[in-house]
């Protein structure tokens, strides 16, 4: 009797080596078994997991997409079909009379030395508002984290107020304030023998009057802003700095400042998109004088479409958002670098 060598099998074939683990996986387990693309399934989770939990998702997004689509996108989209268009009022009733125009109010509106004189006014509005308005709401934040220790809690409150105001209150108080024979403001600079000015009737004061207003009504949005970014700073940094022997300006300025740019930015651009649509103030204040001193884009569009010029004002309002949207991208990438 002869036995099988040792290694082979009874016909003298050597046997098969065992496959590795990783074989089998590849192919889908011991059973043969596939995934997608051949992969074997994630253990743990049934199929179709992920196309329920995206339509869940898109379920709990409807109400967002259709206030936006409705309240939105919808308007914004008319008002681009309305300015190639000679819409106005009259036409509503008989639409099928409208006529497109191509690019006549776009022309037309560059053209406008009414419009022109509200675009100056809007620029000038941003360029002191938007930078007031975040000076004062970063020197209330760091005085409200570092300085002040009793009565904080009223602090915010008083300082967060005014943002939450109606425009109509703060108007009656700053026509107060601002009344050029009985306002606080003049009698305060008589003291000092100034004659005060009729600052809302006055066109040199009437728009810087509104700059102030509308930073002092702001600053307190910007203030939390701040506050919370402040509060997230580790206190590490600046016990490091005090053994360096950094003083109080230093710290600001080397571990503040950088810490604060996300921060920075978001009240920025969020200034800076409220004061480029800025209306209620002048419209309340000033109804857009005197001469149009105070006449806002936002102001000059709003009147157009009062007054049934609907594919004018509708040309207008795509500039100013084609503006507001360049400066936004603008925004993010300049201060996204120097944060980087």
């Amino acid at each position: 009797m002869s036995f099988p060598t040792l290694g082979r099998t009874a016909t003298g074939k050597a046997p098969a080596a065992p496959r590795p683990a990783s074989a089998l996986l590849r192919r889908g387990g011991p059973a043969g078994r596939r995934g997608p693309r051949g992969r074997a399934p994630a253990p743990g989770r049934p199929r179709g997991a992920g196309r329920r939990g995206s339509r869940i998702a898109w379920l709990f997004s409807a109400p967002f997409l259709v206030i936006f689509l409705g309240l939105y996108a919808g308007p914004l989209l008319a008002g681009l079909g309305m300015s190639v268009t000679d819409l106005r009022s009259t036409d509503v009733r008989n639409p099928f009379a409208v006529n497109g125009i191509g690019l006549d109010n776009y022309t037309r509106l560059f053209q406008d030395e009414v419009m022109r004189k509200a675009a100056a006014n809007t620029a000038f509005f941003v360029v002191t508002a938007v930078p007031l308005t975040i000076l004062m709401g970063l020197a209330a934040a760091v005085a409200l984290h570092a300085g002040i220790e009793r009565f904080r809690t009223l602090f915010r409150v008083g300082y967060f107020l005014p943002h939450v105001t109606s425009i109509v209150g703060i108007a009656v108080v700053w026509r107060f304030l601002l009344d050029p024979e009985a306002g606080l403001v003049n009698e305060g600079l008589s003291w000092i023998g100034i004659d005060g000015p009729a600052w809302l009737s006055d066109e040199r004061t009437a728009l810087p009057a509104l700059v102030v207003m509308a930073a002092w009504r702001g600053f307190g949005f910007d203030m939390v802003i701040f506050l919370a970014a402040l509060q997230g700073i580790p206190r590490d940094l600046y016990e490091a700095a005090d053994v360096d022997g950094a003083g109080a300006w230093a710290r600001f300025r080397s571990i503040t400042l950088p810490m604060l740019r996300p921060a920075l930015l978001f009240t920025t651009v969020y200034s800076t998109i409220g004061f480029m649509q800025f209306m209620e103030e002048p419209l309340v204040m000033t109804k857009g004088g005197p001469d149009n001193a105070t006449l806002s884009a936002s102001l000059a569009i709003y009147q157009q479409f009062g007054v049934g010029n609907y594919g004018y004002a509708g040309a207008a309002a795509s500039v100013l958002f084609t503006v507001i949207i360049a400066l936004t991208f603008l925004q993010f990438r300049l201060m996204r670098a120097k944060h980087h």
